[in-house]
């Protein structure tokens, strides 16, 4: 049973002893108040959880209470307490705000039943808003470390956007944190509680894009064993996170245009529409007009997703944040291994700001990471900075074959990635392979035996 501090305000002494001992018996600390006004007065000298008042009392009623308390601590749960064949005040009392009523005069259960009850909720909305608070400090600003004015630009963008039903395209080299943006937009909006679903559409084929972002029906191709809910669906009412945007192609770009214009879609093998409630936010970094102007990217799509833009600036470009960023990590990386907080020398620190940091704050994370793994002492020591690879000579350029590896091996190597790629494209479809690779089905099936191509997990890897 969960007890707390309840204020009994009524005019009636008899009914606030009675109230008072009832409650008292149950673990309660209870406070009395005779008027509204002395309920205020105690209220802001010392916070209750409860507060269980009679509407009809002289000078300020309780309808006039309820106002207050919902405006001044709206955290505190409100019973109301109205006369017998005062139904009307009860149903107006819960339009202004009240969490429960109770008819005069009340049953022992009942009111205890209703007291319990509205503790319960309370603790319940203080767990729900500190579990948001933790899921924003992990999520929102606070992993997005930077005081730059590029940065600070960033935020206020973020901030603008976050709680609106506007698309996002978030641009920027690769490791500048463009998911970490995404994360920032969906636990900052009121879609917080439904779920985030990320996809990373460079890491599929387009044949299995389709699937996984709009799902497919039991028997809509090879291996579709069961009815399939793609990205779309599991994140209705929430944020869909559309990473590496600019690698989907032209035939996969044409049905998520129509989702994003509808807000339907229809599974692969499917008749019938479904409608999704979903906020998109995708993430690339290409050029995406650049791609437009050469025919991979529809305009139409690119206008759809474009409707705010955050771009994110390289590490190079905001070289001030690297000892704010340094800082943070070292921290982390060192609670992690359970380590005494390492000090960064001044010589290490420019060094570290010096570097042209092609990888961005994700290739500065991971230079930190090792660095405090191998520290043995109280500073920071073992810092490698990546070598740029280099190129080769033009008379050396060309293909290199592994050491240890025949040409013979090699060929059959080559041969065996471009059957996956086929059969992958066609869902494992062999007859589409055959078609695409411009061989018979027999010849095909030849080749996957002798390769010991498994076409089941290959396809479904």
């Amino acid at each position: 049973m969960v007890s707390g501090r309840v204020l009994v305000v009524d005019d009636d002494r008899a009914v606030r002893n009675v109230l008072s001992v009832l409650l008292g018996k149950e673990g309660h600390d209870v406070a009395l108040a005779e008027t509204g006004e002395e309920a205020l007065e105690q209220l802001a000298q010392r916070p209750v959880d409860v507060v269980l008042t009679d509407v009809a009392m002289p000078g300020m009623g309780g309808m006039k209470l309820l106002v207050e308390l919902k405006g001044r601590w709206p955290e505190i749960r409100v019973v109301v307490m109205t006369g017998y064949g005062s139904v009307m005040d009860a149903v107006a009392a819960m339009k202004a705000g009240a969490d429960d009523y109770i008819i005069k005069p009340p049953s022992k259960d009942t009111l205890l039943l209703l007291v319990q009850r509205a503790l319960e909720e309370k603790a319940l909305l203080a767990e729900l808003s500190q579990l948001r608070q933790e899921v924003q400090e992990k999520f929102g600003f606070e992993q997005l470390v930077g005081a730059t004015p590029q940065m600070i630009e960033v935020y206020e963008l973020v901030s603008a956007v976050a709680d609106t039903h506007a698309r996002v395209l978030i641009t920027g080299e690769t490791g500048t944190g463009k998911e970490l943006i995404a994360s920032a937009l969906h636990y900052r909006s009121a879609r917080y509680r439904a779920p985030m679903v990320r996809v990373n559409c460079a890491a599929l084929p387009e044949a299995l894009l389709e699937s996984e972002l709009f799902g497919h029906e039991k028997g809509a191709f090879t291996g579709a064993v069961r009815q399939h809910l793609g990205k779309f669906e599991q994140a209705d009412g929430g944020t869909l996170f559309l990473d590496e945007i600019g690698e989907i192609g032209l035939g996969v770009q044409v049905k998520l245009l129509r989702v994003l214009e509808s807000g339907e879609l229809t599974r692969v093998g499917g008749s019938r529409p479904t409608t999704v409630n979903v906020r998109v936010v995708a993430a690339t970094n290409k050029d995406l007009l650049a791609e437009v102007r050469a025919g991979r990217f529809r305009e139409d799509l690119y206008y759809r997703l474009n409707v705010f833009h955050v771009a994110l600036p390289p590490l190079r470009d905001r070289r001030d944040d690297i000892p704010l960023l340094v800082d943070h990590f070292v921290r982390r990386f060192c609670d992690a291994a359970n380590k005494p907080a390492c000090t960064v020398a001044s010589t290490t620190m420019q060094r570290l700001i010096d570097y042209h940091w092609p990888g961005n704050v994700r290739e500065l994370q991971h230079v930190l990471e090792r660095a405090v793994i191998l520290t043995r002492g109280d500073e920071l020591t073992g810092v490698k900075l990546p070598e740029a690879p280099r190129a080769q000579p033009e008379d050396e350029q060309g293909v290199v074959l592994p050491a240890g590896m025949t040409l013979q091996a090699a060929l059959l190597e080559v041969e065996r990635q471009i059957i996956i790629e086929a059969l992958k494209q066609n869902q494992g479809v062999q007859a589409g392979a055959a078609r695409d690779l411009g061989l018979s089905r027999s010849n095909l099936n030849y080749r996957i035996k002798r390769l010991g191509i498994v076409v089941k997990d290959v396809v479904y890897e």
